[in-house]
């Protein structure tokens, strides 16, 4: 047997066929299909308006894709559109972690405790998902700002705070929308560093959103979206 040529097996973390969506008589999305394999970080970029982020929110399973026999959209093995509303918030809370543009942080609560949360709901015990927590902020360098409101953090502070929480469950998928769009240029250069080190670190696969042209170009693939279809892909 000839063993000079190594195998090379691609696991596809993201595997979704002829995704279409409307609202009303506008036409969103119009049968896009999207592959990524394990560990790569995907960039979709794209005028406003192309329905960018209604295809990231429809992948990350915050929105449904129009009704049809041909649509799917499999996640790490799952497909979910097969998946329940049940079993659909239990894929969410465990497989999938998202960044908003806007930080989504609940004000009343610390740093620490904004990150907890999606640990509480999957069920974990306090002292282990808050052990879990101080580490990711700590990796964040927020070790000394765990116990601060996102009143008292800089934008770029409550932006890894946001990151933090997204990583809690320890999610397969990470998408973020514009996760640099409201930063200044330090804090958003130290931001996309942070997706590498952590795609390095954890595997994670990565699927951004941004009009940002020097995250766009550092990532593996970078897609252009135009009037919801593909454009091109380099």
């Amino acid at each position: 047997m000839d063993f000079s040529k190594k195998r090379v097996i691609f696991i596809l973390m993201i595997d979704a066929g002829h995704i279409v969506k409307s609202y009303g008589s506008l036409n969103v999305i119009k049968d896009l299909s999207l592959s990524v394999k394990k560990g790569e970080i995907v960039a979709i970029v794209g005028p406003s308006g192309a329905g960018k982020t209604t295809l990231l929110h429809i992948l990350s399973t915050l929105d449904t894709p129009d009704t049809s026999s041909n649509t799917s959209i499999v996640l790490n093995g799952t497909d979910i559109t097969q998946l329940s509303d049940k079993q659909m918030a239990r894929f969410r809370n465990e497989e999938i972690g998202f960044i908003f543009q806007f930080h989504q942080l609940l004000p009343e609560f610390t740093a620490l405790e904004n990150v907890c949360i999606p640990g509480y709901i999957q069920g974990n015990a306090n002292r282990n998902i808050e052990k879990e927590a101080l580490g990711l902020l700590s990796l964040l360098g927020l070790k000394n700002r765990i116990h601060h409101k996102p009143g008292e953090l800089s934008g770029g502070e409550q932006q890894r705070v946001a990151v933090a929480r997204a990583l809690i469950n320890k999610p397969s998928l990470l998408f973020a929308d514009e996760p640099s769009g409201n930063l200044d240029s330090e804090s958003a250069e130290t931001l996309h560093n942070l997706f590498f080190d952590l795609r390095d670190r954890l595997g994670l696969t990565v699927i951004i959103v941004t009009h940002n042209p020097k995250l766009a170009d550092r990532a593996d693939r970078k897609i252009t979206m135009i009037d919801g279809h593909w454009s091109n892909e380099s």
